[in-house]
């Protein structure tokens, strides 16, 4: 495969911005295409490369990957000269934390959105994140032991987790503990991600 059959479904205004820092990171040429809200995004034509009709999707040659920390996982095995996972003997922070976010994080930050609360110990130990508060704890003892979640060095794991910390931390959805703040502005502090935000900054104005 070339990295001109890269293409990115997206809207600015999704977790489409997750899977275009990814993109940037990686630092191959793709295409962006935006896929409006409403019928375009439910049409049969979109439906057909994500039947969830939401975005963002990633289309590679004849590979289509939905879903953010797919996405992100999946480039950064499609791009292993970006060094955006470690070596395979040592993936099992990196594999830990990309499931977090997908599964734990995803939930709490969605549910606090929605001013769901999980109100007793019998619902928390039914929730598979349990609480915020259990989420928020593993997510600072993480930010506290290495300066990334998978150790030294900043993989893909950085890109799906630092995203939705700093997204929760903008929206106040997730306690502002000096841990999370340091550890999102290490995780947002490059140049992929400037580059990311400006092009879907410019995609809204």
């Amino acid at each position: 495969m070339t990295d001109t059959q890269l293409v990115l479904y997206t809207n600015p205004m999704s977790r489409g911005r997750i899977a275009r820092w990814m993109l940037e990171e990686v630092g191959v040429p793709y295409e962006t295409k935006v896929v409006a809200y409403g019928a375009a995004m439910k049409g049969p034509d979109y439906l057909a490369l994500n039947p969830m009709g939401k975005v963002p999707t990633l289309r590679h040659g004849d590979v289509v990957v939905t879903e953010c920390a797919a996405i992100c996982a999946y480039l950064a095995d499609a791009f292993p000269s970006a060094e955006l996972a470690p070596p395979p003997a040592e993936r099992g922070a990196y594999y830990r934390w990309l499931f977090f976010g997908a599964g734990p994080v995803e939930a709490a930050v969605t549910n606090e959105g929605l001013g769901f609360k999980i109100d007793t110990p019998q619902n928390e130990g039914r929730a598979g994140y349990g609480s915020m508060e259990r989420v928020v704890n593993a997510l600072v003892h993480a930010a506290e032991a290495a300066p990334f979640l998978a150790g030294e060095r900043f993989t893909a794991a950085d890109v799906y987790v630092g995203a939705q910390i700093g997204w929760g931390l903008q929206f106040d959805l997730m306690p502002a503990h000096p841990s999370l703040v340091a550890y999102a502005e290490r995780a947002r502090n490059r140049d992929a991600f400037r580059r990311a935000t400006a092009l879907d900054d410019a995609l809204i104005a």
